[in-house]
């Protein structure tokens, strides 16, 4: 497994440029306040597609968050950025939402081929009964 590291709040109070060659920064995260005025503001536009391409020269991945209509997930996604979070996708959640999230998730893909085995063997059962009435 392992972890990386993700510069948050991109843009704005500390996360400055000299961080991404300091240390081994996996990802940028836009913030919230240029996403906010994205469509609206030319000088958002702009910061994001430069933060963005500034992420792809370095070979960064890049996620925009705050992102709360389909709107501004269109001018991500338009710019070259379409990973992002916001309530567009979903409230924030405490940790024992997501394990009950995750273990649900879990236990259906789990069931599933399990289901589609019993489906295949009852359709064979048919079958066959089937072809042996003939």
């Amino acid at each position: 497994m392992g972890f990386s590291l993700v510069l948050d709040d991109f843009g704005t109070g500390y996360s400055s440029l000299s961080y991404l060659r300091r240390y081994p920064i996996s990802k940028i995260k836009i913030d919230r306040s240029f996403v906010t005025t994205l469509g609206v503001e030319a000088e958002s536009d702009a910061v994001v597609g430069a933060i963005v391409r500034l992420a792809r020269a370095l070979k960064l991945g890049v996620i925009a968050e705050g992102v709360e209509t389909l709107a501004q997930w269109q001018w991500l996604t338009a710019l070259g950025c379409p990973d992002a979070q916001g309530y567009l996708f979903g409230k924030a959640a405490s940790v024992t939402e997501i394990d009950q999230r995750w273990q649900s998730e879990r236990q259906s893909r789990e069931d599933k081929p399990l289901r589609r085995r019993k489906s295949l063997r009852a359709k064979s059962v048919a079958t066959q009964g089937i072809g042996a009435a003939h």
